[in-house]
C-alpha cells in the first residue's frame, strides 16, 4: 500500500510516518524500482497502531523505540519491559502530584477573587506574584 494508504488506515499524517521512518520507528518499507514509491505492508500498520497505543500511555518515542526493538528481538526481556513501564510509572506519580499542588494553589487563587473589597485590581493577581 502507498503512504497515503497507509495513513489513512491508521489515521496518521504522512508527515508522521515520514518522521517515524526517519526516527527509525518503522522498518525500512519496500520500493518499487522504477519510481522508487515506498509499499507498505500489514507489519506497518502493526508498528504504527503500536507507536499510537504507546503515545497515549505517555511514552517517548525513545522509549517505544526501545519497546519496538524488545518486542521484535528474538528473546524479549520482560524484566526490560518492566523497568521502562517502573520509569513511567514513577513519572507519572510525580506528575499527578504536581498537578494536585498546582490545582490546591489555583483553587486559593479563585477564593481571593471573592475577596474582592474594591474595584482595585484583583487580589489574584497580587496573589500570583507573591
Amino acid at each position: 500500500m502507498t503512504i497515503g494508504e497507509l495513513a489513512k488506515n491508521v489515521g496518521v499524517n504522512v508527515q508522521t510516518i515520514r518522521y517515524y521512518e526517519r526516527m527509525k520507528l518503522l522498518p525500512e518499507p519496500h520500493r518499487w524500482p522504477d519510481s522508487g514509491y515506498r509499499d507498505y505492508d500489514l507489519e506497518a500498520i502493526q508498528h504504527l497502531k503500536f507507536i499510537g497505543s504507546a503515545k497515549k500511555l505517555g511514552f517517548t518515542l525513545r522509549q517505544i523505540k526501545e519497546l519496538l526493538d524488545m518486542r521484535i528481538l528474538p528473546g524479549e526481556s520482560c524484566i526490560e519491559v518492566r523497568q521502562i513501564i517502573g520509569t513511567k510509572l514513577v513519572d507519572l506519580d510525580r506528575r499527578m502530584t504536581e498537578m494536585r499542588r498546582l490545582r490546591g494553589v489555583l483553587v486559593k487563587l479563585e477564593a481571593e477573587c471573592d475577596h474582592r473589597t474594591s474595584d482595585a485590581t484583583c487580589p489574584a493577581l497580587w496573589a500570583i506574584e507573591k
